[in-house]
């Protein structure tokens, strides 16, 4: 069974979060949830949302023939006291992890992270989420 290179990008991203960003965040002075995927519904972890497609190359990636991607990682967390900490510590940690390893694992030839959005609720205390929004850019040979 032949797997995409898109498929391939998700679960590196994946196994960088449950592996090396989830190792950061447990060196932290704070308690943070770690990052888990799958069916888990507890209170100690969260489930970040994970998109990819592709984006307009550059000339010099079409004549050196690489792919390139955008992807985000968005997480939404309800709102507490400590809410707009964890926003900052995901990023954190995902940026150091990427700044550690910006192969993924040796699966793409680059990915760097492009922005960070971080969004407070509209309104204190009435149910929404914060949220960051954490954007890459990934580039592989083709």
């Amino acid at each position: 069974m032949k797997v995409f290179i898109e498929q391939q990008i998700i679960d590196a991203i994946r196994k960088v979060l449950i592996g090396r960003v989830n190792e950061l965040l447990g060196e932290s002075e704070y308690q943070i949830p770690l990052i888990e995927f799958g069916n888990y519904q507890g209170g100690n972890s969260i489930v970040p949302m994970i998109t990819l497609s592709s984006c307009e190359r550059t000339e010099k990636e079409r004549i050196v023939r690489l792919d390139s991607y955008s992807m985000t990682i968005t997480f939404s967390l309800s709102e507490t006291p400590e809410s707009e900490l964890y926003c900052y510590a995901y990023a954190g940690a995902i940026s150091r992890a990427l700044y550690d390893d910006p192969t993924l694992g040796g699966v793409v030839d680059r990915a760097v992270v492009a922005g960070k959005k971080y969004a407070s609720p509209k309104k204190p205390h009435c149910g929404e989420c914060w949220e960051v929004v954490i954007s890459f850019r990934v580039t592989v040979e083709s």
